[in-house]
Order: C-alpha cells, then structure tokens, then sequence
C-alpha cells in the first residue's frame, strides 16, 4: 500500500525545507535507512534517510523548491500502484484546515442611475469644498499628446512640458518625441533584483525580530587594553608554530570563565521561571552567504585556547559548507560575535535566544591613551554587552565585563595548566 514520505521537521526552527538533491528518480526501488535525498534547513542541508522502503511513485517537491514540515516529500508504494486517490484525500485535509475565507461579495439590489456631469467654467468661483482646480490650471498642467506619444516620452524621460505638438489642435504625436531634441531627464538606468528569501534568512528575520520586541534589551560597554594580550599572543604562536591562536580565542576563553564567576549572566528567560546554567557552552556568530549561524564551543572554561582554535575553525567551514549537525548548533548559554576582522570599531547585537546576553566584539584600535601620566600608544578593544533586562541587571552585567576585561588586560590569569 502507498505511503506518504513527509518533509521532516530537522531542526527546533524549522518550518519549512528546500530539496536540494534528489538521489532516487521516480521508479526506482528504496530499501529503509537509503539516502533519499538532502534536504536544505535554515542552518544546513543536511541528508535524509527513507525510513519507509518501496517503490519512488511520485516526487512532491522537485529539486530547488521549497515545501513546509509534513508536507508531501514523496510516495513509496508498489510499482504500478495508483496514488491519485491518496493525493486527492491529502489535498482535501488539507483544504479542510485552512481557515475559510470570508465572503465580502456585495449584491445590489438597485440599478447604478447615472449622475449629472458638471464642467466647471473659467470664470467659476472656487472655494475650500472644491476639489478641482480651475480649467485653465488643467489645460496648462497636462500637456495633449496621444497614448503612444506619453508611452514613448515615458521611456526616454522626455518632459512633455517641453515639447511643442505638430497635432490637431497642438496634440503632441510620435513625430514629436522622435523629432524632440531637447534633453532627456534620465540619467541612469533603474534595475533591481528580487531574491527569494531562504529558509535561513526567514528563520534569522523571525527570531532576532522575537527577540528585539519581546527581551528588553540594555547596553554595556568597555574598552579593554589590548597590549598584554597582543604580547601574550605573539608569544604563544612562536611556541606552539605552526598552530596559531587568535585574538577570538583569547575572547571565547576569558568569557567562558568569567561565566563561571558570574554564573547569574549564564542564565536565560523561560517566562515561569529563569535558568542559571552551571555549564558554559558558547555560541560563536559565523557569517554565511545567506545569513549567519551559531556553532557552540561546548564546555568552553574548561578547553585550551588551541583547543577553541580549532573547534571554531572546524564550525566554521562546516558552517559555509552547510555541513553543521544540529548538536553542534544547539544548547549554547551565552554567544559573542565578533565583528572586528572587518573592520568595525563597536557595535551593539540582538541577544540570541534562549541565551540572556550576547557580547558584540570589535577590532583593536592603536590610539592614544594615558599611562601613568603620560600620552603613550595603545591597543584598545571596544565590547558591548547587550542583556534581557528580565533576567540581568545594570549592576550585573557590569561586574561580569569587568571580570572579563581583567582577564583580557592579564592574560596571564587565563593561561594556568593546560591552558595553551
């Protein structure tokens, strides 16, 4: 007997999947637990297995379409096997659930009776109820020119104001826009593209617009001395070569333990009650083509900064291939993105759900600062800390930047056993 192969929900956020690989055709056979086809998430494409195993009789979605959770994927069944009858019951469940439209139909009942014209005149006295300048100001505002004539005016932004009519009665006619030699008044070409929006893109739009509009967001903002980290770092990489730790890493690190010490920051709203985790999982921000995704650093106080190297490195990648498994984006309790690299000196970010705060990282400055009296040079880092105002105060928030940027400003603190 046929069965229905449903779109499958693949991640907490996803309503609806793009096809994008069919790897059976229509006709062949599928055994259970076979490679079916991969299905395209708001965060990765991923592949999918046929639980079910029979005979490919009908595709519901082709290749590059997009389709919501449950909706039919494909039929399995009996080679030879009649399936119009299973669509017909599909598509009936589901013209059942959907909401009925209210008919705003008017019927008259009486025969429209044709109103009365009235021409104003020239010499008519016009007061604030009227709603119709006077003649003269209608013939003078509106040149007459035919319909091909304001066509062709229309497409080569030639003004009609300017042109003089060779027609009946001065009308403007196509010889005239061919002959007008004045100036067009275009002056470049108007194009644009429209894209659909993917599924990534729709569930980013969704939650940060969630977020924004429920989680009443406050900013805190440090700047952080950088020189001792920048020392600290060129050290490490001349001893670990040819590895190489970044300046993000050093970031993940001293924000994973200053979560320890202030676990009240680690913590996220769930409306009856609020969650203080005692683990430190951290979501890093990666920019893809079509939009941005949260890999997570999972037990981060407690790796090595080349650990978190290459963990963030290996997301990363997997991240712009669309290769991200849905255990490697789920369960952070804290995020930092980090937007220094290109070039951006501070900026705020919207908090990412369940997590109460999310730090927003920028490049490091060389500029002047006083040290001990004295105008020297420095290498400053500017963060902001965005925080649900229902789960962290002012006060808060406060004492965990602080932590955090005595652990950037002595890096040494971050650097114990196994630390490197």
């Amino acid at each position: 007997m046929a069965e229905i192969v449903r779109m499958p929900k693949l991640s907490d956020t996803m309503t609806e999947g793009v096809v994008a690989e069919w790897h059976k055709k229509v006709g062949d056979s599928i055994e259970s637990g076979e490679l079916l086809a991969e299905i395209e998430t708001d965060k990765a494409t991923m592949e999918f297995e046929s639980f079910q195993e029979g005979v490919l009789l009908h595709i519901g979605v082709e290749k590059g379409q997009n389709a919501p959770v449950d909706s039919i994927l494909a039929i399995l069944g009996e080679k030879g096997e009649d399936i119009q009858e299973l669509l017909n019951s599909e598509k009936a469940t589901k013209a059942e659930k959907e909401p009925q439209k209210e008919d705003k139909s008017v019927i008259l009942t009486e025969p429209i009776k044709e109103l009365p014209v009235v021409s104003p005149t020239v010499n008519q006295t016009f007061n604030s109820n009227n709603s119709f300048p006077p003649a003269e100001t209608i013939s003078n505002s509106v040149p007459k020119a035919s319909p091909l004539a304001k066509k062709l005016a229309e497409e080569r932004g030639i003004n009609l104001k300017f042109v003089n009519g060779s027609g009946t009665g001065g009308r403007i006619v196509k010889r005239d826009i061919d002959n007008f030699q004045g100036k067009s008044t275009i002056t470049g070409q108007e194009s644009f593209i429209d894209e659909s929006v993917s599924p990534m893109r729709k569930v980013i739009a969704q939650r940060l617009s969630e977020s924004k509009f429920s989680a009443p967001h406050f900013y805190l903002t440090v700047s952080i001395n950088m020189d001792n980290a920048i020392e600290s770092r060129k050290a490490i990489n001349n001893a670990i070569s040819p590895s190489k730790i970044s300046f993000n890493d050093f970031v993940v690190k001293a924000a994973a333990v200053s979560l320890k010490d202030h676990p009240k920051v680690n913590a996220s709203w769930h409306g009856d009650f609020i969650r203080y985790n005692n683990h430190v999982h951290i979501g890093v921000a990666v920019a893809v083509d079509e939009g941005l995704l949260v890999p997570v650093v999972r037990f981060a106080n407690e790796k090595s900064l080349t650990n978190i190297g290459e963990e963030v490195k290996t997301f990363a990648k997997k991240a712009k291939d669309k290769k991200l498994q849905p255990e490697e984006w789920e369960g952070n309790t804290f995020t930092i993105s980090n937007l220094g690299m290109f070039g951006i000196d501070e900026f705020t970010a919207i908090v990412n759900p369940p997590d109460a705060c999310i730090l927003a990282v920028g490049g490091i400055q060389e500029v002047p600062i006083v040290k001990s009296g004295e105008i020297v040079p420095g290498n400053i880092m500017k963060v902001t800390l965005s925080c649900d105002h229902r789960v962290v105060d002012g006060a808060v928030g406060s004492a965990f930047l602080n932590t955090f940027k005595n652990y950037l400003e002595n890096p040494v603190l971050l650097l114990g056993k196994d630390s490197i």
